[in-house]
């Protein structure tokens, strides 16, 4: 499979959740201010790992699409509801090349917004009892509720470390935290999900972990890379922001690490500066610190090496399985999460 039939892939399983997604928004007031806001962030697009990687995960295992459906919504509401507390959490201004919803709207709006969609992600779940019955809909519960809890644990430390300006992190601090902010809901529960589903309930869900935990880390080190050197109108969020915003990126605690004591204090005093006091200039006077200490090419093989076990993981869990379209569109999400430009 090429990279333009594995997008084409993810754009069906996207767009068909998508469908879901507004059947499930109510059609009531108050619209202006919060149901006509609802789907704002699904519709701009994006690229649609999460309920791409449940659905073929289930159909890997010899599910049906239709039984994958409304997992997938759940799951894709709540990543967009978590993109909307990020960004006001964040205070950034740009989501999939437009202004994030609290620019466009307001904050108060925005995280109402949020809330209402992580309460509509609920919905889906009670309706998996008529498809796929009480026993294996209540495990899928269980496994979003543990990956809501892990991945705002995760949340909490990152914005942890920006509120005490924690300067002497480790890179097994930042893959903790990936771990638990990233990889559990953007591959390790759609996986175990859609597998639960294909099975109907008769694989054990943690055989997926270490596969899930490689490409989550390979996609979120790659993705950090890409907000400091990718093209920003195929990105969809401004270049650097990361740094302005303070994000322990693992290219930032390398450069902590590594650099003279007086430059680590200069780095220290910017980032104790509030978001809006920052300036660019600093900004870019950090990341050529990362170019010069080689904080990028470092984060680009770890990324490289991570997506290496994961594909040896995948190999390893799904050569059992039947040749498949879907088998082949989760080994090709792998390769292209490191190999992605934008």
């Amino acid at each position: 499979m090429d990279t333009l039939s594995m997008k084409a892939m993810l754009a069906d399983y996207g767009a068909e959740t998508l469908k879901g997604i507004h059947n499930y928004i109510p059609d009531k007031e108050p619209r202006a201010y919060l149901y006509n806001l609802l789907a704002e962030y699904p519709n701009r697009g994006g690229k649609g790992f999460r309920p791409g990687l449940c659905i073929a995960a289930c159909k890997a295992f010899g599910g049906k699409q239709d039984d994958a459906s409304n997992s997938a919504v759940c799951l894709e509401l709540l990543h967009n509801a978590f993109l909307i507390h990020d960004d006001v959490e964040d205070e950034s201004f740009f989501r999939r090349n437009k202004p994030t919803l609290h620019q466009s709207t307001n904050t108060a709006i925005a995280i109402n917004v949020g809330d209402a969609m992580q309460v509509l992600g609920l919905y889906p779940l009670f309706k998996n009892r008529e498809v796929l019955g009480d026993k294996v809909a209540m495990q899928i519960f269980m496994e979003v509720q543990h990956m809501v809890t892990e991945s705002v644990e995760g949340q909490a430390m990152e914005l942890g470390w920006r509120k005490d300006n924690t300067a002497n992190l480790m890179e097994a601090d930042y893959l903790r935290m990936i771990l638990k902010k990233t990889c559990w809901y953007t591959c390790i529960h759609p996986i175990r999900i859609g597998a639960i589903i294909g099975t109907k309930g008769r694989v054990n869900p943690e055989k997926f972990d270490r596969l899930g935990y490689f490409m989550g880390t390979s996609f979120q080190i790659q993705d950090d890379v890409l907000n400091l050197i990718a093209d920003e109108e195929k990105y969809g969020k401004e270049i650097g922001g990361d740094i302005l915003e303070g994000k322990r990126t693992l290219m930032l605690i390398h450069l902590m690490a590594t650099c003279k004591p007086e430059e680590l204090r200069t780095i220290s005093k910017f980032l104790s500066l509030p978001i809006r006091q920052r300036k660019n200039a600093d900004a870019l006077e950090i990341l050529e610190l990362m170019h010069t200490y080689g904080s990028i090419t470092h984060a680009k093989n770890t990324a490289q090496y991570l997506a290496g076990a994961a594909l040896k993981e995948f190999y390893t869990i799904f050569s059992r399985l039947p040749d498949s379209e879907d088998k082949s569109l989760i080994e090709n999400i792998i390769i292209y999460m490191i190999d992605r430009e934008y």
